[in-house]
């Protein structure tokens, strides 16, 4: 059912897409609208972001998101003691590292772009080729993988166990079952789901403050909306379909392929096809694209508006959008325009950590 409506829906949008482009051709390009005339005409329905992301299986309380906290800035959960979800996940870089591709165990550059943190509650699944269910399961994959973290997981139990701190918060939290990898990727994930991006200009604007975002960014929303068809897969509160998409990208990094979703799938057309990233704080996480291949949003739109960059197996839906420069300047705009309030989370004091053991 839901995979029925979704293709009636991208048809509706394809429709309304190829009719505006049909009737820009019969009339010459105008000035851009002014903000009254183009929130008269802005049309999508808006949708904020709901609350209650915290599943029944974990259930959120004070004591456990902040025992999250300390494990997601914690070196010890690496196997050399250097890297923690924070290294590639960080505040500070939008909860990515910045980087076109993450750096991983022993200083290796991996295949992909560390996807932030953000909103990422709301997904339905984890990592770019969605092999993750869950935000538990996702913390468990970089802790025992041997290119990211490389850590032992009874070692990093008994390392941790032997912490007095960590002993007590995990008995409080967890009772009797204690320190163990699910009960550590669990902290983490609740953690995880206190980073959100809300209360942007575009929530101020949709909610009825109309000086919110400036005339550019709201002709670049009725373009998102429309001519541009961003929203075809960027959509709903978090600005994403949970869905994979093969966009057309030109593979960067040291992977000579990155075959995406197939390798969950084993479907054909998964090939090159990368689970579609919110754009809530999207503004704050560059760069972009699986393997950090666009380096700002302004690339990212030029990438769209020329149809993407390889042909093979490529979405219907990448096509040359024939925007303006100024169209392309409007949709940065409105992009920015998602970055919400700031997400707040300093460097904890970790349990049982001195000075020379952060070295």
């Amino acid at each position: 059912m839901k995979s029925f409506f979704y293709s009636i829906l991208c048809s509706l949008f394809l429709f309304a897409c190829s009719g505006e482009k049909k009737d820009q051709s019969a009339e010459p390009q105008k000035e851009p609208a002014s903000v009254a005339k183009v929130a008269k005409e802005e049309s999508h329905k808006y949708e904020p972001l709901p609350e209650g992301v915290f599943p029944q299986g974990n259930p959120w309380s004070q004591d456990k998101e902040d025992l999250g906290k300390l494990l997601y800035f914690d070196p010890r959960l690496s196997g050399d003691n250097s890297i923690s979800c924070a290294t590639c996940h960080h505040p500070d870089k939008g909860w990515g590292d910045g980087l076109p591709r993450a750096i991983g165990f022993g200083g290796k550059e991996l295949g992909r772009h560390s996807p932030t943190v953000i909103n990422s509650a709301y997904y339905e699944v984890q990592f770019w080729d969605g092999r993750a269910p869950s935000l538990e399961e996702q913390a468990k994959g970089p802790i025992q993988a041997a290119g990211e973290m490389n850590q032992n997981v009874e070692e990093l139990v008994q390392e941790l166990g032997a912490i007095p701190e960590y002993k007590d918060r995990f008995a409080k939290v967890f009772g009797d079952s204690g320190i163990t990898l699910d009960n550590i990727a669990a902290a983490i994930a609740t953690f995880e789901r206190t980073v959100i991006s809300k209360n942007s200009a575009y929530d101020k604007y949709m909610q009825g403050d109309k000086s919110a975002m400036s005339a550019s960014a709201v002709n670049g929303m009725n373009l998102f909306f429309g001519k541009a068809k961003c929203s075809i897969c960027h959509n709903g509160p978090a600005f994403t379909d949970s869905g994979f998409h093969n966009l057309g990208v030109k593979q960067q990094g040291p992977l000579a392929e990155d075959p995406g979703r197939f390798n969950v799938s084993k479907d054909p057309a998964d090939k090159g096809a990368f689970k579609t990233p919110g754009l809530r704080g999207v503004s704050l996480s560059a760069p972009y694209m699986h393997d950090g291949s666009e380096a700002t949003l302004k690339d990212v739109i030029d990438f769209y508006n020329r149809g993407g960059d390889v042909a093979e197996n490529r979405s219907a839906f990448i096509t040359p959008l024939e925007l303006s420069d100024q169209e392309v300047l409007d949709l940065v705009e409105f992009l920015k325009a998602l970055e919400g309030e700031p997400i707040k989370a300093s460097m904890p004091a970790l349990p049982g950590m001195t000075d020379a053991s952060k070295k």
